[in-house]
């Protein structure tokens, strides 16, 4: 496993810095196995989503801000996706500025997690698996 991938795509998940879709593309053409890197890249960053949609099931409003650094207007943002387009606005967890919240607020609203899981996953792993064909 490439631990380095994994861990710069569990914290690319959450509002650390991270940038596991260069560190993927670095490995790609550095000779790395596609599958085994999109699917590294792929359980990281979900792990990552997990840890803030535990956030949001567990964590109250100071939490919210103090770790997260997440305001009103990010939080309402995700509340009206997720509002609109329900679970399956899990499967854009991946975009930027909407993709954490969106993972807070399935956590605040206590989305179901088997739902969240496949969601998430199916969304991350298609971003992944695009990125490498891309790239190859």
């Amino acid at each position: 496993m490439d631990w380095a991938l994994f861990l710069s795509a569990l914290t690319s998940s959450t509002l650390l810095p991270g940038s596991s879709e260069a560190l993927l593309v670095y490995r790609l053409h550095t000779g790395g196995d596609p599958s085994a890197l999109v699917l590294t890249a792929t359980v990281g960053n979900v792990l990552g989503s997990l840890i803030t949609y535990g956030m949001g099931r567990l964590g109250n409003e100071a939490v919210h801000r103090k770790w997260l650094g997440m305001g009103d207007k990010e939080v309402a943002r995700a509340e009206r996706w997720f509002g609109r387009y329900g679970q399956p606005s899990l499967l854009f967890a991946w975009l930027p500025v909407v993709g954490d919240p969106l993972c807070l607020v399935a956590g605040l609203l206590r989305s179901p997690v088997t739902w969240f899981v496949l969601l998430v996953a199916a969304g991350k792993f298609t971003r992944y698996a695009a990125i490498a064909w891309l790239t190859a």
